[in-house]
């Protein structure tokens, strides 16, 4: 089984349109396959980011759990209010230099996440108008090839078949005479 692709000479226009189309889905495909691994890679920093956000999220729970427990037994033990409001205070200050940190932490995976956001929508409308243009370069190679070849390739079969249909018209040996072909067959007639 042949392929009328592969028949197709070097000369002819058709093969570099076809060489352009099959470069361009090459194209596209890589370029996809970019975005796939762009966006496994941002998937790979968010849980990075996940997984280190967590412990601290559990020390910040801990810490509250820690400071609740103080609150209610200062409520509990009024005599000892005065030696209670120095521990208080003591977790306080660890409460907020834990709570500063924290900041400070979640302030730079909010840097993080809008960085590999930015990166990740550059990336796509980057991917999206390699696609566009390729889009409309085959638009231009289609509406090239149609009006300067199919066209009048049409245009030439047409007048091909009119010029066949004329020598044919032509060439054709002339009609009898109704004379001439009635008398033979009427002496069979009987």
């Amino acid at each position: 089984m042949s392929f009328p692709a592969l028949q197709l000479s070097t000369n002819d226009p058709a093969f570099w349109v076809l060489v352009v189309v099959a470069v361009s889905f090459v194209v596209i495909a890589a370029a996809m396959v970019a975005v796939a691994v762009l966006v496994g890679r941002a998937v790979r920093t968010v849980r990075n980011l996940e997984s280190r956000v967590g412990p601290l999220a559990e020390r910040v729970g801990a810490m509250a759990e820690q400071a609740q427990a103080i609150a209610a037994q200062g409520r509990e033990v009024a005599e000892q209010v005065n030696v209670m409001s120095g521990h208080l205070s003591t977790a306080t200050m660890h409460f907020s230099e834990s709570m500063s940190l924290i900041r400070g932490e979640v302030a730079d995976l909010k840097q993080v996440l809008s960085l590999s956001a930015e990166t990740a929508r550059d990336k796509i409308e980057r991917i999206s108008q390699s696609i566009d243009e390729t889009h409309g370069q085959l638009m231009v190679t289609t509406n090239y090839v149609t009006s300067r070849i199919i066209n009048p390739a049409r245009e030439i079969a047409a007048i091909m078949a009119g010029v066949r249909r004329g020598l044919e018209v032509m060439l054709a040996p002339a009609p009898k005479q109704i004379n001439e072909s009635y008398a033979e067959e009427e002496m069979f007639i009987g």
